[in-house]
């Protein structure tokens, strides 16, 4: 395999290697072409993938199991006129999956109630307590998102008051599926065709039953006296859990964010208009933007603060409402990364060596914040990570971050068969449990066992895979653009990354929380603008810093726009160094 610019073993200790591995992929194109085959594109599909459109990649959703079961039932409640109650996650997904059943059923003629779960008293998913309550205070039909496959006793408690409970997830199931009216999930073990979505968020599982309610409906003629909802008029919502619950982005998710971006631009939500404000956007959002600027804003409400606030936040009517919950969104998220700070200092201080990953646990950490802690380590050590909070109680809840080639979802699963665990789950790049304090340890050591030699294998085919080369005055914000035509990116479309070179450094300092900033001159006499952040304290970051200035290097990153400088200029998001003599 042919190594990028000779690079054989970077500053972090990898190859780089072309993204596109077959010669045909390498053939002279144009740039999307060449992106879009690189990521797996079918050369036949080509079309499709450039503009990614709902029509080109929307199922019918009755492939999926239990789909038109659950899309008869909530037709039957709406036409009724039922107490529906929607149960979801404290996340962004969650938030999302539940404002959109709440904005269709409202549109429908239904005010369905909305229930997330308090993250510190209640914990994750349906519990029994949760679930009878709705059900004596009058809900006929419950509908629990982003949640559930794994409620066996939540659910059965249900089923014996009796009230019918559907859900909607996309989480890994057990082979026992728990007492519900209708399970849809693509991740059931007994899925068939609809098994290839597995990769949508539980968002997309939602917009998809909306599709299906909507057929049933317009089938028995509820519409023939009123408008029919316009579904894709929410796909805003969809985009912004899709992308903030890390779904890879392939087939209908990549259509999900490019037309639900469409409809964001557009600020049709009230909600989401007044947090694109909060989050000081001044352009149009992009699906990094959904990621880093959106979904932790609202994530924040779920991790440090009211639960609800991001469901009330993206179904309010009210601007001035709309205003202040986006306003407190933006507080509780500065001091969610406060505590995220605190928690992360501790953690990388309890990373034992010589273990293939790392898992971490403190007293009074806040559960809130553990997952990112997770996700932090994972990407500083290069190795799955786990981070647990215990409680007063010795009660520890976990959070779990994986690396490709790692599936940390079934591991919980086994973890749980083996009797260490008192519940988890999730999916391959991300999982959560439950534990007694004191088996912690067996924990530790059960997954070491298990995951040692898949981690190792991972470990050791990792390199860091490059798309394209250029001397730095190539390095333009007209290049940015051309790239991010073969987009949207994310999990599974991974953003271009371009190596440029030769270069040397002209000014290399530290900025902010532990950013390297550097200006280097490339040998076309161009020079540019490089960070690599939260790199002070890492061997790219010391290279950078120490590197002489007779010295030239290669860069590799994600070529940028730089919105703030006063012209937009081009710039680049270091994510390894090689030297280049």
């Amino acid at each position: 395999m042919r190594h990028v610019l000779g690079v054989e073993r970077s500053i972090l200790g990898q190859p780089w290697r072309w993204r596109a591995t077959a010669a045909e992929d390498l053939a002279p194109t144009d740039l999307v072409t060449q992106l879009l085959l690189a990521r797996g594109c079918p050369p036949e599909a080509l079309d499709d993938h450039r503009a990614p459109s709902i029509r080109a990649f929307m199922p019918d959703p009755s492939i999926f199991r239990d789909m038109d079961t659950a899309a008869m039932r909530l037709a039957d409640a709406v036409e009724r006129g039922e107490s529906i109650a929607i149960f979801g996650d404290y996340d962004v997904d969650g938030a999302t999956s539940s404002a959109l059943m709440l904005l269709l059923l409202r549109q429908l003629g239904v005010e369905a109630r909305v229930y997330i779960p308090d993250r510190m008293t209640e914990g994750y998913g349906p519990t029994v307590a949760a679930m009878t309550r709705l059900a004596h205070e009058g809900a006929s039909l419950i509908v629990t998102v982003d949640c559930g496959a794994q409620a066996f006793d939540a659910l059965a408690a249900a089923h014996a008051v009796p009230v019918d409970v559907i859900v909607v997830d996309h989480h890994q199931c057990s082979s026992e599926l728990p007492l519900a009216h209708a399970v849809v999930n693509p991740n059931r073990l007994d899925e068939g065709e609809g098994a290839a979505h597995g990769h949508l968020a539980a968002v997309g599982v939602a917009f998809l039953l909306g599709a299906a309610l909507l057929r049933v409906l317009r089938g028995r003629g509820y519409f023939a006296a009123r408008a029919e909802p316009r579904l894709l008029d929410l796909l805003d919502l969809v985009a912004l859990g899709t992308v903030a619950d890390v779904a890879q982005l392939r087939g209908l998710n990549r259509a999900f964010v490019a037309q639900g971006l469409k409809v964001m631009a557009g600020r049709r939500n009230i909600g989401l208009a007044a947090l694109i404000e909060a989050s000081r956007l001044t352009r149009a959002p992009t699906a990094t933007d959904l990621g880093f600027a959106l979904g932790p804003r609202i994530n924040a409400g779920g991790r440090v603060g009211r639960a609800d606030l991001g469901v009330r936040l993206l179904t309010t009517n009210d601007p001035a409402e709309a205003r202040a919950i986006a306003a407190e969104l933006d507080r509780l998220n500065e001091e969610r990364r406060a505590i995220e700070a605190a928690v992360q200092a501790e953690a990388e201080t309890m990373c034992a060596a010589g273990r293939s990953m790392t898992v971490v646990a403190g007293v009074g950490w806040h559960p809130g914040v553990i997952g990112i802690v997770a996700g932090r380590l994972k990407e500083k050590l290069g190795q799955p990570a786990i981070v647990i909070a215990i409680d007063e109680n010795g009660v520890g809840k976990g959070s779990g971050r994986s690396i490709t080639g790692v599936d940390l979802g079934q591991a919980i699963h086994a973890a749980k068969e083996a009797g260490l665990i008192v519940a988890g789950g999730g999916h391959a790049m991300a999982a959560g449990l439950t534990i007694a304090a004191d088996q912690i340890p067996a924990f530790a050591d059960f997954l070491e066992e298990l995951l040692r030699d898949r981690i190792a294998a991972a470990v050791a085919d990792r390199a860091l895979l490059v798309d394209s080369v250029h001397a730095p005055g190539g390095v333009t914000p007209d290049l940015v653009h051309a790239l991010e035509a073969g987009g949207p990116y994310g999990a599974g479309w991974p953003s271009p990354r371009v190596a440029i070179g030769r270069v040397r450094p002209v000014r290399v300092d530290v900025v902010g929380n532990g950013h390297v900033r550097a200006i280097v001159a490339g040998d076309d006499g161009r020079s540019l603008k490089a960070m690599a952040f939260r790199a002070a304290d890492t061997a790219l970051g010391a290279a950078l810093l120490g590197a002489p200035s007779h010295r030239r290097l290669w860069l590799a990153g994600r070529a940028k726009v730089d919105d703030w400088a006063q012209r937009p200029a081009a710039e680049l998001h270091i994510d390894d160094a090689a030297w280049a003599d």
